[in-house]
């Protein structure tokens, strides 16, 4: 497997609240994690750093080739939840910290397979085939929206609640997270992102990214591109190809 990934501050925050880290895993899976901060510009970067730092520890502590997708769920649930909990934790403890979080994305990809756990609106993608699929359900109030049939959507890109999501953590003691599991074949894709990127460009520029530009020069594409369309958010990207 090849992976490559860039975070960018944008061209118009003067901080970058977004965190990501990429490992291997027992057995040659890979992981990935990405996290979105919420809150004053430091707390929210901090946020986003400890939970990548927590859920990156707590998978490649326990995380062991041949494990069953039942457990597998189960440690990338409990990762989260940990995550969660340690934010909230700190938020008790300073008022300078009262009010953070992060949203968060994780991906574990081991053949021939990809297992992904989110909260938020970071998304995950599959590439195959030409063809961009979304396997992460965003947490927001847009998307809530949405699926009630009160906005279409073509009204969502510039609908005024596009930046509140509904779940995040570090917010509360307890977070839900969703959990989904996707075959993947040769030549696949996976794309992990914060909203600086998919709220900045499109599905087709996405899938041409990934067809026209060498896999190493797949991050640098998007995050120019999201720069290129106004760059008003913090830009992360993280893919790995199967």
């Amino acid at each position: 497997m090849k992976t490559v990934a860039r975070t960018d501050i944008g061209l118009l925050r003067d901080n970058n609240q977004d965190s990501y880290s990429v490992c291997e895993l027992d057995g040659g899976a890979v992981l990935a994690v990405v996290c979105d901060g919420m809150g004053g510009a430091a707390e929210g970067a901090f946020a986003s750093a400890q939970a990548v730092r927590v859920i990156k520890d707590r998978i490649s502590d326990r995380y062991y080739a041949g494990m069953s997708d039942i457990s597998l769920k189960s440690l990338m649930i409990s990762a989260v939840e940990n995550a969660n909990r340690h934010i909230y934790d700190l938020s008790l403890t300073d008022s300078k910290y009262e009010g953070m979080g992060t949203t968060v994305v994780a991906a574990i990809v081991s053949e021939p397979y990809v297992y992904v756990v989110h909260a938020g609106d970071s998304r995950a993608y599959k590439i195959t085939g030409g063809k961009l699929l979304q396997l992460t359900r965003d947490h927001s109030v847009v998307q809530r929206m949405l699926e009630n049939g009160e906005i279409t959507a073509d009204e969502v890109k510039d609908h005024p609640s596009k930046h509140i999501i509904t779940r995040a953590l570090g917010v509360d003691s307890e977070i839900r997270a969703d959990f989904c599991q996707e075959n993947l074949e040769e030549g696949d894709t996976l794309l992990l992102c914060s909203d600086g990127l998919s709220n900045f460009v499109g599905d087709d520029d996405i899938i041409a990214s990934s067809e026209n530009e060498g896999f190493y020069k797949i991050a640098d594409k998007l995050v120019n591109l999201a720069n290129q369309n106004g760059g008003a958010d913090n830009i992360t990207v993280v893919a790995v190809t199967y």
